[in-house]
């Protein structure tokens, strides 16, 4: 998804070849212009994924309900619903400015509003509908908040995480987006990161950490002498679905990230990735089948969904180089990860009810330092983009939740923690027949 670094202008060799299918369509005959078919086709590229990714905030509000308790069901789609509207809102406000205006090699863009162009006034001069470009770029925003939402679930409240969530999606995110995406000094330094491996789903990731260990872990999870007590999830069906939705909206979040879809070159480059994204996961999911066979002689489903989410966000950081090998080892290393972290985050008492911060942080990690293996960057620059980024984002969270713990509160009283958020913060339950 590097906005800025992809190519501006597109080879005719789609535009000749279908010319003659087009009767008469309006196009520069200049060889250095970009047709105007091949500009709806990129154009094209953008929506699909971008709707494809939005759906993604099905999947990840199914994900959370599926493995959240039956007393918190409805807070999680709430809260899913409304990250997912301040996102659309900020990054308007703000965010896409932050992250792509003027950002020239610098740590940030500017501040403002995106002015859109008029009713039939997009000059074509960015070869897509600049629209569609600010669609797909937020709906990658959103992406990076729901996945603080569902490892801080059950004890969060509802304002205090609403207000992060704004913070997040209009400063943050766009911010460390604007140090690669918006040609920022980690661009200048060769750092890659295709479509979000670190710049999306690490950040993300460490925000949900950062209020994770100011948070505190639910009553009850962790005893005396390591002791973990199980909480099981409400529904395993809805958990599955979420994560199908989930592997589906990937194909949008890596293949619309080709950034352009209007020669056979592009399509074709595109169907790679899907190859690749897809494979990935499946790797992930089966690694982690054969490990939790291996090591604990029964399969959690759980931990399952999580392997092929972790084998989709490791390979997100460069889906289109590797070769399917490659791609499957990268997805394979992500389940695994998955299967070591879950356990080694209980042993330090850090309550992740979802699993997101193996699956999102770690596998994010993993994902970007290995892209050199298939020639995308050197694991110096990977490195230094992976630490910076993780360094801020942690440091800066910190001092939100740190801020908003100390004045309005971020966690739940004991009572309605028992209670259960649905009854307590909305009044609304899931499943109030049972």
């Amino acid at each position: 998804m590097l906005k800025n670094n992809k190519k501006k202008l597109m080879t005719l060799t789609l535009a000749s070849a279908i010319y003659p299918l087009l009767g008469n369509p309006t196009f520069a005959q200049d060889a250095a212009a970009v047709p105007e078919y091949t500009q709806i086709f990129n154009t094209l590229l953008f929506l699909v994924g971008g709707f494809l990714v939005m759906w993604m905030a099905a999947g990840f509000a199914m994900l959370e309900m599926g493995l959240v308790r039956q007393k918190n069901v409805s807070m999680q789609g709430l809260k899913n619903i409304a990250l997912y509207s301040i996102a659309g809102i900020m990054f308007w406000f703000t965010g896409y400015n932050l992250m792509y205006t003027g950002v020239d090699g610098g740590f940030f863009g500017s501040f403002g509003p995106y002015d859109f162009p008029a009713p039939g006034a997009d000059d074509h001069s960015a070869g897509y509908s600049v629209a569609s470009d600010w669609f797909f770029q937020m709906v990658f925003c959103a992406t990076t908040a729901s996945i603080v939402s569902g490892t801080l679930a059950e004890r969060i409240k509802f304002w205090p995480f609403l207000i992060f969530t704004a913070i997040l999606t209009g400063v943050l995110y766009p911010i460390t987006g604007s140090w690669q995406w918006g040609q920022g000094w980690l661009f200048k330094m060769g750092f890659s990161d295709f479509a979000g491996s670190t710049l999306v789903h690490s950040v993300g990731g460490w925000a949900a950490l950062a209020g994770a260990l100011l948070l505190g872990a639910r009553a009850g999870r962790y005893g005396e002498n390591g002791a973990v007590t199980p909480m099981p999830g409400s529904s395993i069906p809805l958990a599955t679905l979420g994560m199908f939705i989930l592997w589906l909206g990937w194909f949008g979040f890596n293949g619309a990230s080709q950034l352009a879809m209007g020669t056979i070159s592009d399509a074709g480059d595109v169907s790679r990735i899907f190859v690749n994204t897809n494979l990935a996961a499946a790797a992930g999911a089966i690694t982690t089948i054969v490990l939790l066979q291996l090591i604990y002689k029964k399969i959690d489903v759980t931990m399952v969904i999580n392997g092929a989410l972790a084998g989709l966000v490791a390979i997100t950081a460069e889906p289109l180089a590797p070769s399917v090998p490659l791609a499957m080892f990268i997805g394979a290393i992500g389940g695994t990860i998955v299967v070591f972290a879950v356990p080694m985050l209980d042993k330090l008492k850090i309550d992740d009810v979802v699993g997101a911060i193996p699956v999102h942080l770690l596998a994010g990690i993993w994902g970007t330092l290995v892209t050199p293996l298939s020639g995308s960057g050197n694991f110096i620059t990977q490195l230094i983009g992976i630490v910076a980024i993780g360094a801020f984002t942690m440091a800066v969270s910190g001092a939100i939740w740190f801020v908003l713990k100390s004045t309005i509160g971020i966690r739940v009283s004991a009572e309605n923690e028992s209670l259960g958020l649905d009854k307590a913060e909305i009044g609304v339950e899931a499943y109030p027949e049972f």
